[in-house]
């Protein structure tokens, strides 16, 4: 059974690893305990477990790890095998009103799968492996805590067919992990984000019901789509245990280009007119000239990487119109496409800038193309306006007729004295972080765009989601109540209240 790949070691004391988030946790008493592991093939409460079960990719606990910390533990991990094993613990914690924080890869950056109030941490890697597979009507079966590369291994070399969901967390991230965030594949264009891909579900309620939704005919016309009201809801609502997918047949043709703009907005304004006529080449990524400097050595232009996996009719037919839209722009070598290929998955500089002292994080949003250019240069001189920061950039990652993705990469130091002190500097951590993020959000906002596009919602925009959705977050809220009267399920994330108390920020 593959596990969470951990970010970092946590630099534990003589006393122990610490909680670092002041929250009310939960026990879990000795007789539920036992009636959990009389329900569950394993339960854990063991140190290690719970210290690993306490944090994720959230980037501010990789700087907390370098400490000894970690975000907040739970009183235990139980990892089910099946989702009888599922329905018999979350029945048990609703029963108990025990909070449980449901997780598969933990590569989430947003502290989505922290387990706030302590209570179980239900790990979902043993739900693995590939279900029910209908080539004649390209449709799969694939279990929540199957990682991203078995799932196209078992795919291409039984069935000869792809998901085509390739997320940059795609070594470190579960199936599961990437219907409750709303997650993107970086060949969007071509395949869609996974609630495009996505037709039915297998989810457990908090009281240990399973339901399935949807999945049984394509377009069915049978009330609203439930499917969907469980994608992107980060375990609140219920825990996914297995998902019905579109799929397809591995493509025989393959195109790429590689182009150089004068300027971001018209780097933008080409991947426009490409959507607007139909052409959908899987990869079209722009990146502004910080970015392009960075990644591919091109400082003084905004490098457009274009890969396109298809039919090779589709293929020649997609290039021709990126060929003319992008005729006035420089043709650069397309050698650079393999250096993105090599390196888009690259985050081993993560923990070593962390732990050196310098505050690193990326924020993806998303808005019309009329909004974009604006967005683009208010966030930028918003981070640009927080005293610390480095350097803030910016590349365009998924792309659609009606607008894209922003992808938003910043970078902070604390001044030299701060840095010499610990608790001065992890008071400036903190700070500078929050208000970082509360530029990046509220530039988002006021030009009109989303908050997030496929990394969710966690504690980093928790606060953000009720102004994000305006009177709608009424109605989550009474789906919220209705679904899990007793709180238990993921408390304190998406912004909703949570029964066991106020959700800290460091």
């Amino acid at each position: 059974m593959s596990q969470p790949t951990p970010v970092t070691p946590i630099d534990a004391g003589p006393d122990g690893v610490v909680d670092r988030l002041d929250t009310d946790r939960v026990p879990v008493d000795d007789r539920l305990a036992r009636r959990l592991a009389d329900a569950c093939d394993t339960v854990s409460t063991r140190e290690a477990d719970r210290a690993e079960a306490g944090r994720d990719w959230w980037p501010l606990a990789i700087g907390w790890a370098a400490a000894g910390s970690v975000p907040s533990r739970p009183a235990l991990v139980a990892r089910p095998t099946d989702v009888a094993q599922v329905s018999a613990v979350l029945g048990l914690c609703h029963e108990a009103q025990v909070p449980v924080t449901p997780a598969g890869g933990r590569s989430g950056v947003c502290g989505a799968s922290i387990p706030l109030f302590g209570g179980v941490a239900l790990d979902l890697c043993g739900l693995a492996g590939i279900g029910d597979v209908d080539g004649t009507s390209l449709v799969a079966d694939l279990r929540a805590g199957t990682f991203g590369p078995d799932v196209e291994a078992g795919l291409r070399g039984s069935h000869g067919l792809t998901l085509g969901h390739w997320p940059q967390s795609m070594d470190l991230s579960t199936v599961g992990g990437w219907l409750a965030c709303r997650g993107a594949g970086q060949y969007s264009n071509r395949y869609g984000k996974i609630e495009d891909m996505v037709l039915g579900l297998e989810v457990v309620l908090a009281d240990g019901r399973i339901v399935h939704t949807g999945g049984r005919g394509p377009r069915s016309a049978t009330g609203p789509d439930l499917t969907q009201l469980f994608v992107g809801s980060e375990g609140t609502l219920g825990v996914i245990t297995e998902g019905r997918f579109r799929v397809h047949p591995v493509p025989d043709g393959e195109g790429r280009r590689v182009f150089g703009f004068a300027s971001f907005g018209d780097g933008l304004d080409a991947c426009r007119r490409i959507l607007r006529r139909g052409a959908t080449p899987a990869v079209l990524r722009l990146y502004d000239a910080t970015e392009s400097g960075r990644s591919f050595d091109q400082p003084d232009t905004n490098v457009l990487v274009v890969l396109d996996e298809a039919d090779p009719g589709m293929v020649d037919a997609t290039l021709a119109v990126v060929d003319q839209e992008c005729a006035s722009a420089d043709t650069l070598d397309v050698g650079l496409v393999d250096r993105w290929l090599t390196h888009r998955n690259d985050v081993s500089a993560l923990a070593p800038l962390w732990r050196s002292g310098v505050v690193v994080d990326t924020v993806e949003v998303s808005g019309r193309w009329s909004a974009l250019p604006g967005l683009y240069d208010a966030v930028l001189g918003a981070l640009g306006g927080v005293p610390g920061t480095l350097v803030a950039s910016s590349h365009q990652s998924h792309a659609y007729p009606d607008g894209a993705c922003l992808y938003f990469t910043f970078a902070g130091r604390p001044p030299e004295d701060v840095a010499a002190e610990p608790d001065r500097r992890d008071a400036w951590v903190g700070d500078y972080y929050r208000r970082a993020w509360d530029e990046v959000t509220r530039a988002t906002i006021a030009a009109g765009g989303a908050i997030s596009h496929h990394h969710g919602i966690g504690l980093n925009r928790g606060r953000f989601l009720a102004d994000g959705l305006g009177p709608a977050f009424d109605v989550l809220a009474s789906v919220k109540a209705a679904l899990d009267p007793h709180g238990i399920l993921n408390p304190g994330k998406l912004g909703l209240s949570s029964p066991f108390g106020p959700v800290p920020w460091p």
